[in-house]
């Protein structure tokens, strides 16, 4: 199996990830005596903890020989196309016509194995081969970065120390039972595998569905289906449903409801005027849902999302990956592309996100760090000042918002 997925691979990519496993060394970063010092200090606190876990000191001194940080994982841990991307432009990279056909022929070829998985589990199919097209291009990208050393540079000095020091720790314990090798490699942030498992996800949900001993996500498809599922199962999905439609707002609608933490059921978005593609009118009834703007007001489809839509989140807090997966599912089924594309909007750069952070802490809307990633608590800032400043509430970093933030500012 594993080397039909290597032949379906395109010379490119192929080229693209040997070069990388070549140069890999070369990443590490270049350390003063003193920086590799603190380092050092520093590892030799992860190796207390992981032997109070139970984690073997043979181990331990296998996977930490030579280790020293990478110097670019840092830098892109800032880059996520998630935060740097817009709708259209992180949409249009993902959910590709060459993407559609391939996850096609893959439902039908591993059709055996897939509907084995959604009996036990109860996750459809389609999504699953949409999580895996998304996350790794049906196995073709799955990284080449030491695992081991890009967990520890994001643990040592990243955003989010402690969740990635949780990773590293669930990462050793996964090596010393055996799932994975010391010498694993993954992407810059750790995820692994077909469907990049995060350590921490792989060690609480990853399935041995093939009964070979070992929970395998790089080489057992069986395993991969069996882990999405279970992980999505256990996440809240709910068996045979949908994650969301796009529909049509009506003049004047309020874009302050469109908010995932709002939920009305379909009877009370058809009163306040939302209606199906198509000008049809929305079913009635008790389903809940939510109304979310991926691209802003004017940069994009309305979308009512449900819960699996909440679930996919899950899996990644990105509204732009969950719409991604829920489409490119949709797509793969026979769907058709989203009808109301609105403005191919360019996302802000990094120095205007971190100006509109800025100028929002200035007027008192944000008290996050100024760091340009523009994520729930900026979002919220955002839809407060739009909302005082009688401007469409759709909490989108535009460059509209920023001008007016610029403009409010300079007349002080």
């Amino acid at each position: 199996m594993g080397n039909h997925l290597r032949n379906n691979r395109n010379d490119k990519k192929f080229f693209l990830s040997f070069l990388l496993v070549l140069i890999s060394p070369l990443l590490f970063a270049g350390q003063s005596p003193a920086e590799s010092q603190i380092f050092e200090k520093w590892l030799e606190g992860v190796r207390l903890e992981a032997l109070a876990r139970g984690i073997q000191s043979g181990t331990l001194n296998d996977v930490f020989a030579g280790i020293e940080p990478l110097n670019e994982v840092t830098e892109l841990d800032r880059q996520q196309p998630e935060f740097r991307q817009a709708f259209w432009e992180y949409l249009n990279a993902r959910v590709t016509p060459a993407r559609i056909e391939q996850g096609r022929a893959y439902l039908k070829e591993y059709r055996k194995i897939l509907n084995k998985v959604s009996k036990t589990y109860g996750v459809q199919p389609h999504f699953l081969v949409a999580l895996w097209g998304i996350e790794s291009d049906y196995g073709a990208i799955k990284g080449s970065y030491p695992l081991v050393a890009a967990l520890a540079t994001l643990a040592f000095e990243g955003r989010r120390t402690a969740f990635f020091r949780r990773q590293l720790l669930d990462l050793l314990q996964l090596i010393d039972e055996g799932h994975i090798r010391n010498d694993a490699t993954g992407s810059w942030a750790g995820a692994m595998g077909h469907t990049q498992f995060m350590p921490e996800t792989y060690r609480k949900h990853a399935i041995d569905f093939d009964k070979d001993g070992r929970k395998d996500l790089w080489y057992s498809l069986a395993d991969v289906f069996a882990s999405s599922a279970n992980y999505l199962a256990l996440s809240g999905w709910e068996k045979g449903k949908g994650w969301g439609r796009e529909v049509l707002l009506p003049e004047g609608f309020d874009y302050a409801l469109c908010d995932l933490r709002i939920k009305k059921t379909l009877s009370e978005w058809r009163k306040l005027g939302v209606q199906k593609v198509g000008n049809g009118r929305l079913p009635q009834g008790k389903t809940e849902a939510s109304l979310v703007l991926p691209g802003g007001a004017d940069g994009g489809p309305a979308l009512l999302v449900y819960q699996n839509f909440h679930v996919l989140l899950e899996w990644n807090r990105s509204i732009l990956y969950a719409v991604s997966v829920g489409h490119l599912a949709d797509r793969l089924t026979g769907a058709p592309a989203f009808r109301q594309p609105g403005k191919n909007i360019a996302a802000l750069t990094l120095a205007e996100s971190m100006e509109l952070q800025r100028l929002l802490a200035c007027w008192g809307y944000y008290k996050g760090e100024v760091d340009g990633i523009a994520g729930t608590k900026t979002r919220e800032a955002i839809r407060i000042f739009q909302q005082e400043n009688l401007l469409p509430a759709d909490g989108y970093p535009s460059l509209r918002t920023l001008e007016y933030l610029r403009v409010k500012t300079n007349q002080i």
